[in-house]
């Protein structure tokens, strides 16, 4: 008998997962649009009048954009950009903003000019800035005013022309703008100034404006020519393994992604009627294809959050707005929950929360659907995938600590070291292949020929699939811990240790170890009172005795990355920094 592992091989309506689409075509049609700026576009006719984005302070002030002025006003930028800059199709435009009204104007207006959207961390550091923005031969860059000071040491390192200025209240009603940026400037002085040469965005988008006019431009002449094969963002991975590289995803990755998310979660979807919270960063590819890209679609109302931390930030977003959807890693939604006014009156329209980013904790996922009454359904996906591979169908069998199945026009084996299928049930590397698969990395063309072989995308996670076709992530293979040879995963101690109700967070690790290579070692954030044999003990009751930590610190907080996950390899770093003496101590077994 064949293993569900090799059901690529296998029709299409053989394959275990397909049995749990219910009413969700196996194979989905080609997407309506040819490319983004086009689907943008329509869908900005259809809704025209409907609230598009509202960008949500944490006191509760206010702005809002309607369908049709993000329309126009990315029209304008795209007109700026390729009449006012002389920008070619296909260049490179770097965008530095956190969730803000200018976001998605901008990054449609550069969609619609037929350049490439180069998404790009606001926190970055100024190393960190060179490299994407060298990486990417970004020639134009739009940056939020709070980080102009950095652009005097990275600008003379890149081929950055043209500098463009955004503010977190641009777009809000003139008096709330100047209160807003008043506040920032001069009372919590978080603006510097900026000493370089400069456009504010507002007179960008006035000189398109007037070129538009002036030269009678039909802006769809811009995109007319895009094919899904064209390149539409240079997204650059997180960079924890090595330097970050820019996966080249085309207007066709995106689109077909749209379709697969759409597909899956379409059944708690309706036109013109969704409000999504997007508190992860748009610049981030899970929010930008999922609420960025598959809301707008269908017309939803998207509330911005410019910062979710503290997650009180949170508060006037879900309290002021009838929010229906909240996408969010496994940290916000714990966060959520640990908050009183939260718990006590959660969102009365929420239909449901999509969980992707790292491993949703069961009792996380538990707790939520007691609190809030709907479902919290965990997907999967990469940067290198447009993100989303696979989903836990809304309708239909849900597996609680499953990432679910994978979505139509998706291919999924689990293979060993050697590439060849694993046995059923037991663990192996995820590898995918599918229209929403990366080109490659950008001019990376070794890191390209080791990440997609023979079409198929190696993720470099490890999952066990059961013979329903549902997968189930085990963990990084580079956070894997071997102890004596024995195979520890992170995820699963982890997942245990968030059992205990006086844990907040928690993130697991291996350390050297001098007598069995590696030790399990727990950092925890806890919420009450909790002691070392209380963890131990617990542990001792559903994990192998190899698994239980060895080593236990409480801490006051896990470090995060901008979407928050727990950085692990910064744990690591802070403790053979702290240990220096245990770096040769022991060795992994093998």
């Amino acid at each position: 008998m064949e293993s569900p592992q090799d059901a690529a091989a296998l029709p299409r309506d053989q394959r275990p997962w397909v049995h749990h689409y219910g009413a969700i075509p196996a194979d989905l049609p080609p997407p309506a649009h040819s490319n983004l700026a086009a689907l943008i576009h329509s869908s900005a006719e259809r809704f025209a009048a409907r609230r598009a984005f509202t960008s949500c302070m944490p006191n509760g002030m206010n702005g809002s954009l309607s369908y049709a002025r993000v329309d126009e006003a990315s029209d304008a930028f795209a007109v700026y950009l390729r009449e006012e800059l002389g920008l070619a199709p296909g260049s490179r435009v770097a965008v530095q903003l956190p969730n803000c009204l200018s976001y998605p104007v901008v990054a449609f207006g550069i969609l619609k000019a037929g350049c490439v959207l180069v998404n790009t961390n606001p926190l970055y550091a100024v190393s960190e800035m060179i490299h994407q923005f060298r990486d990417s031969g970004a020639e134009a860059l739009i940056i939020i005013d709070l980080f102009v000071d950095k652009l005097p040491e990275v600008l003379p390192h890149t081929a950055i022309r043209h500098v463009v200025v955004a503010s977190l209240a641009q777009f809000f009603p003139p008096v709330v703008r100047q209160v807003v940026q008043a506040v920032l400037r001069y009372w919590n002085r978080v603006i510097p100034p900026c000493q370089v040469k400069a456009t504010e965005l507002g007179l960008a988008l006035a000189e398109g404006r007037r070129l538009r006019q002036a030269q009678g431009i039909e802006v769809a002449g811009y995109w007319r020519d895009l094919v899904p094969e064209s390149l539409a963002a240079l997204q650059y991975t997180g960079g924890t393994t090595g330097i970050a590289k820019g996966a080249m995803l085309s207007h066709g990755n995106l689109l077909t992604n749209v379709t697969q998310i759409e597909a899956m979660a379409g059944s708690h979807i309706s036109d013109g009627e969704e409000c999504v919270l997007t508190a992860l960063p748009l610049y981030h590819i899970f929010a930008f294809s999922v609420n960025l890209l598959a809301f707008f679609k269908h017309g939803a109302h998207n509330v911005l959050v410019p910062n979710p931390r503290p997650i009180q930030n949170l508060q006037r977003a879900i309290e002021n707005y009838p929010v229906s959807w909240i996408s969010g890693v496994n940290t916000l939604f714990n966060a959520l929950l640990n908050e009183e006014w939260f718990s006590l009156y959660p969102p009365r329209k929420l239909r449901a929360a999509a969980a992707g980013g790292t491993a949703l904790h069961a009792a996380v996922a538990e707790r939520w659907e007691k609190v809030t009454g709907t479902p919290l359904v965990e997907g999967y996906g990469l940067t290198e995938s447009s993100p989303v591979l696979s989903f836990n169908p809304l309708v239909g069998v849900r597996k609680p600590g499953s990432i679910g199945i994978p979505v139509p026009g998706t291919e999924v084996r689990l293979v060993d070291s050697r590439g060849k299928p694993v046995a059923p049930g037991e663990p192996g590397e995820l590898t995918a292949r599918g229209p929403q698969v990366m080109q490659g990395y950008w001019q990376q063309p070794e890191a390209s020929a080791e990440a997609l072989r023979d079409g198929w995308l190696y993720t470099g996670d490890i999952a066990a699939m059961d013979e329903d076709g549902y997968l189930r992530i085990v963990d990084r293979k580079k956070d894997l811990i071997l102890v004596s040879g024995f195979n520890v995963y992170p995820n699963e101690v982890e997942d245990c240790i968030a059992l205990l109700e006086a844990v907040q967070e928690v993130g697991v690790i291996g350390v050297p170890d001098p007598d069995t290579g590696e030790a399990v070692r727990a950092y925890i954030v806890p919420r009450d009172a909790l002691d070392r044999d209380t963890v131990k003990a617990h542990c001792r009751q559903h994990l192998a005795r190899y698994k239980v930590p060895k080593q236990i610190a409480f801490v006051d907080e896990l470090p995060k990355s901008p979407v928050g996950k727990v950085l692990r390899k910064d744990l690591r770093a802070e403790y053979l920094k702290n240990h220096p003496e245990t770096a040769t101590a022991g060795s992994p077994a093998c």
